[in-house]
């Protein structure tokens, strides 16, 4: 149990919760880029096959970051930017944990912002195909259109168009 470890195990455990953390950042942002790349080609299908890796990368992720936040908590310190400095201070020989650290924050901006783009290239395809779909519902509102009396016009059905 955490709380009845020793100072060293405890140091060690925080040091392998970092670095393995900084090994799961670092598949998470090559899952990111491989997805933002089927993103950029359309091809929805192999989405699909990433979506058990990334759920399973990111219960991995957060695993290991409770394990770290729970060093810091025997330790009495929070689990934050400032718990993590305290950590530091107060281990300044951990110089492999210090230097995974190094690594994680940069890492984790990269995959933040990997799915963040990500987000919006999703949105623009659903967008995309909503348009798509109308187009072939027949619907010409969605798209804009106006009739030869400058109003508005509405699809009389919805069914698939033929001019589409």
């Amino acid at each position: 149990m955490i709380g009845e470890m020793s100072m060293t195990e405890a140091s060690a455990e925080f040091s392998h919760a970092v670095e393995a953390e900084v090994a799961a950042v670092r598949r998470f942002v090559s899952l990111l880029e491989r997805e933002q790349n089927i993103l950029s080609h359309g091809d929805a299908d192999q989405l699909l096959d990433l979506l058990p890796e990334k759920n399973g990368l990111a219960a991995q992720l957060t695993t290991l970051a409770n394990q770290r936040n729970q060093v810091l908590a025997t330790e009495g310190l929070t689990a934050d930017p400032a718990g993590v400095a305290a950590w530091f201070a107060a281990h300044p020989t951990e110089i492999s944990a210090h230097a995974a650290w190094s690594l994680l924050l940069p890492l984790a901006r990269q995959a933040h912002e990997l799915n963040r783009v990500n987000g919006q290239l999703i949105q623009l395809r659903m967008q995309h195909n909503a348009r798509a779909l109308e187009a072939l519902l027949g619907s010409t509102d969605a798209l804009g259109l106006y009739g030869p009396n400058g109003q508005n016009t509405t699809a009389s059905s919805r069914r698939i168009s033929d001019n589409a």
